[in-house]
């Protein structure tokens, strides 16, 4: 990343928040992924829910924040543990695509931004779903944790900081930030394990059930036994 677009950053620094729970096979990658954009990272923190896999070993130079698992309240341990001006919240499975530093070096503190969704499967359904999910967000301005979040910390204070969920953290708060949150120039793709593993139609079918539950007054903790 050249001089010029570190400079165009101003004097706002970075922390990036991965939440983790047996991301063993998939935080490395994550982690490499970064690393074009250290010239504006203060801190990564790990903030592992309790790990039975060997997470706690591949979390190379990071800072590591034990809690309970549950996304929301993990985020909120890693923010509450940072201390740069400008948090990106990233899911351990999600890997940024080399040109995400310059995509966030005009940083806005007024404007919260999140990535492209692209899935690391070469299957025509995922294809399909990345469409799904464009059209989502541009419908709905609704983007998901697998996109990435970039907000200030300043904006996250003044929207009432990050819900304490274990499930749907990222959809209160995309709610929140309604006509203040704009996509970036740059790709997050997500491990497509889960979509293999549950089925390419289910899965998409159940986070939709999950969504439509949560909107409809159902407690997050019971959504999460849904989930999965």
């Amino acid at each position: 990343m050249s001089r010029t677009k570190i400079e165009h950053f101003g004097n706002f620094s970075l922390s990036v928040v991965i939440p983790t729970l047996n991301a063993a096979a998939t935080l490395p990658g994550c982690l490499a992924s970064i690393q074009p954009g250290a010239p504006l990272i203060r801190e990564i923190i790990v903030v592992d829910g309790g790990s039975a896999d060997e997470t706690l070993q591949r979390t190379g130079d990071a800072m590591v924040i034990n809690t309970p698992a549950g996304r929301g309240g993990q985020l909120r341990a890693g923010i509450a543990a940072a201390s740069g001006d400008f948090l990106l919240l990233l899911h351990a499975d999600t890997c940024l695509s080399p040109n995400w530093p310059e995509a966030v070096a005009a940083a806005n503190p007024d404007i919260a931004g999140y990535f492209h969704f692209r899935l690391d499967s070469p299957l025509w359904l995922a294809r399909m779903i990345e469409r799904i999910v464009a059209l989502r967000c541009r419908i709905l301005s609704l983007p998901y944790g697998d996109q990435g979040l970039l907000i200030s910390r300043t904006l996250l204070m003044q929207i009432g900081g990050m819900p304490d969920l274990p499930l749907m953290e990222d959809v209160a708060l995309a709610h929140r930030l309604k006509g203040r949150l704009r996509s970036l120039p740059a790709t997050a793709t997500t491990s497509a394990a889960k979509y293999e593993r549950d089925g390419w139609l289910r899965r998409p079918f159940r986070n939709l059930l999950c969504l439509t539950l949560y909107f409809a007054g159902v407690p997050p903790e019971k959504i999460r036994k849904l989930y999965g």
